[in-house]
């Protein structure tokens, strides 16, 4: 009896995740869908401001980029933190004799959000606008998201990261990471509709000036931030057409540590930031995050129940064999990785799921058990610019 209430809780559980909690932001954002105002001709003057470590790699064309971007001149300044970078990644910025083009050399390293926090101590900027180092932006994405700051109400805006390659290069996990991000990019429209956009996305966000609090050096920039503007009462919404476009690691082990440290800082934010969570945010904490990030234990339940109950009916067998058939297509995708070829498709999206569960249920004991992620290296194999669309480059 206990194994059977166990496997449907198990079941309702997942299905109430993946299913149940989108439904519930469809029905929510079909009754109260705030109207917003929306200003083409919003020209706010913006604050662009980069954490760089180690990015000789990647620094010279990402500022490059961003100075040439569609945007008034004397309305954008472009900020620099070099966190006691050990390669000539100083040195690269310095050759830019563009005005607009400050850099901050920290000596002593001290993570993303403290060389962030010393930036906005000289921004002027009234929009503070966070990206990465290996991040390709468009030249139009920040008109398209300040437009959003001309309703009073909207305190922080968001796009969409996509992973990108060079040439032949494939991704060996690139079918995995697709389904992935549209997932999460059809969560992110929906929870926009309702002004509460949970997480931003590291390399293409906007915050108004006036909402910054200095950033936790323990968590993520693009969690924490999101979370005190609404807190704050002001809406988090999300622009589709802000993309961004990184050259993603090819590496499954880096990946893991990558989706470990994010769900490791994430869990940490139920203790760091009290009083953040209105009610409508704990919801969707809880039930687009916390809930996620345990998906493995719901899983591992699921197992062992059908196989527990299969020899006595035909349908926990047909169960539990479509479940090892999904684990048997991830370990297969795992030695396709192993072994330096793509996997595809079809042993690709559920290594990567499976991959994914365990770095997020990893990333959770790690915060309970006191590890901290202030500091942190990015995956190697996503540095060096990777050819972008005809519609991303500069002209």
């Amino acid at each position: 009896m206990i194994a059977l209430l166990a496997f449907w809780l198990s079941f309702a559980w997942l299905f109430y995740v993946y299913f149940g909690y989108p439904l519930l932001l469809a029905a929510l954002a079909w009754r109260r869908s705030p109207s917003r105002r929306i200003d083409d001709a919003a020209a706010p003057s913006v604050s662009v401001l980069i954490s760089a470590r180690n990015e000789e790699k990647d620094i010279a064309w990402k500022l490059a980029e961003t100075l040439a971007w569609n945007y008034p001149r004397h309305l954008l300044e472009v900020l620099i933190a070099s966190d006691a970078s050990e390669d000539s990644t100083d040195d690269i910025v310095a050759r830019f004799s563009d005005p607009r083009l400050h850099l901050l050399r920290l000596d002593r390293r001290g993570g993303k959000n403290r060389a962030l926090n010393r930036l906005f101590e000289i921004a002027r900027g009234e929009i503070l606008f966070f990206t990465d180092a290996n991040a390709h932006v468009g030249p139009d994405t920040l008109r398209l998201m300040t437009r959003y700051f001309a309703d009073p109400r909207v305190g922080c805006v968001t796009g969409d990261t996509q992973p990108i390659s060079d040439g032949a290069e494939a991704l060996p996990m690139a079918a995995g990471a697709g389904a992935y991000w549209n997932y999460e990019i059809l969560i992110k429209r929906l929870e926009s509709r309702l002004g509460s956009v949970l997480v931003c996305d590291g390399a293409v966000f906007c915050l108004r000036r006036s909402l910054f609090a200095p950033l936790n050096p323990e968590l993520a920039n693009d969690l924490e931030s999101p979370m005190r503007a609404a807190a704050a009462g002001a809406f988090v919404v999300h622009e589709p057409r802000a993309i961004a476009l990184e050259r993603e690691t090819n590496s499954w082990r880096q990946e893991f540590q990558r989706r470990r440290r994010i769900c490791g800082q994430g869990a940490l934010a139920l203790v760091r930031l009290p009083g953040q969570f209105p009610p409508l945010r704990a919801w969707q904490f809880f039930s687009h995050k916390l809930l996620r990030w345990l998906t493995l234990f719901p899983l591992v339940v699921l197992l062992l129940a059908s196989v527990l109950f299969a020899p006595g009916s035909p349908y926990f067998l047909a169960f539990a064999v479509l479940q090892l058939l999904g684990y048997a297509a991830a370990a297969l995708g795992l030695a396709a990785l192993a072994a330096g070829r793509p996997a595809p498709r079809l042993l690709a999206v559920p290594f990567y799921a499976v991959l994914g569960f365990a770095g997020a249920f990893t990333g959770v004991i790690d915060c309970c058990l006191g590890k901290r992620f202030d500091v942190w290296d990015i995956p190697t194999l996503s540095r060096g610019a990777a050819s972008v669309p005809p519609a991303m480059e500069v002209k």
